[in-house]
């Protein structure tokens, strides 16, 4: 079982707090550092010092990390351009020496669009579409040939399909719950399927659909990495957990019905019951980047249980 650090930095953190959290989360052995892709705070607070580009934030910990994998849960289809992005996550994959990897999904949360000047498109999942095939269109383009794509939405005219990413292939992450068009599109793209905060029975349920929807393409299901991106929250004894819970705002019996909440035996047995159903890597979302002890702790007394 791979365990990931996942952070949501919207909530309020500036790069070097995330550098601090990328560094621990390799000196600790983790398996990748990721970060969501949001512009505006979700809930209450301020969001002080404001938000983080998510790939500006990579490009940096590309040059300042030596192992860790590094990645988006998820970039949002809506920010950016997929030939620019194409150019944006391939130039900082060579960055890292061929570390990174892309999770990409449709965009969201339109308050974040509203408050930043974003246009927020009524048809976000064909957009998703064709920004997939465009980006993986313009990495597998042989070099000295051009890359061109006439789509309802995006048209691309005699690329150059330049830069490449470091890696012959940089993994690609699709996630999410829907039933249809969301397995399909992992079966046709995807190197890794993740779910998110999602039970045991949902995330069983949704990992068979990929399966199916992987078959039905002409796929081995097994090529496929399954994930599940879950908060947690552990600690020593009760009064460390209920500590760590009031820190980030939550209840403790809200966290461990949801997450990964309790004692290290507690989370190991959880993470155990979502290996059984075929997960194979964990993103911890860790909420409070001030708690390096966190850390410390599920690397010491969680991962080396798994390991």
């Amino acid at each position: 079982m791979d365990l990931r650090i996942f952070t949501e930095p919207q909530q309020g953190a500036d790069y070097d707090t995330l550098l601090t959290v990328a560094k621990a989360t390799e000196d600790l052995g983790f398996d990748a550092f990721y970060r969501s892709d949001h512009y505006l705070r979700m809930g209450s607070g301020d969001g002080l010092p404001g938000p983080t580009d998510a790939w500006i934030t990579l490009a940096g910990l590309a040059r300042e990390t030596k192992r860790i994998r590094l990645g988006t849960l998820m970039t949002a289809g809506t920010f950016r351009l997929p030939g620019v992005l194409a150019i944006q996550v391939a130039q900082v994959d060579r960055m890292s020496g061929g570390r990174v990897e892309l999770g990409l999904g449709a965009g969201w949360f339109e308050e974040e669009h509203k408050a930043y000047g974003i246009p927020f498109p009524k048809e976000k999942f064909g957009r998703l579409e064709e920004q997939l095939a465009i980006v993986t269109g313009l990495w597998g383009t042989e070099i000295g040939k051009t890359f061109s794509y006439d789509g309802t939405y995006y048209q691309l005219t005699d690329s150059p399909a330049l830069p490449k990413p470091a890696q012959p292939k940089v993994p690609i992450l699709i996630g999410g719950h829907g039933a249809t068009r969301t397995p399909r599109l992992a079966a046709q793209y995807a190197d890794e399927f993740n779910i998110p905060f999602a039970s045991l029975e949902d995330s069983e349920k949704q990992f068979g659909r990929v399966r199916a929807a992987a078959k039905a393409f002409g796929r081995e299901p097994d090529d496929l990495v399954y994930s599940n991106a879950l908060v947690v929250c552990t600690g020593k004894d009760d009064a460390e957990v209920a500590r760590r819970a009031a820190a980030i705002g939550r209840e403790v019996e809200e966290l461990k019905a949801n997450g990964l909440a309790g004692s290290p035996a507690e989370v190991v047995d959880k993470i155990g019951r979502y290996a059984e159903i075929g997960s194979s890597r964990i993103y911890l979302q860790v909420l409070d980047l001030a708690d390096l002890d966190h850390l410390e702790l599920i690397s010491s007394q969680i991962q080396s249980q798994l390991n």
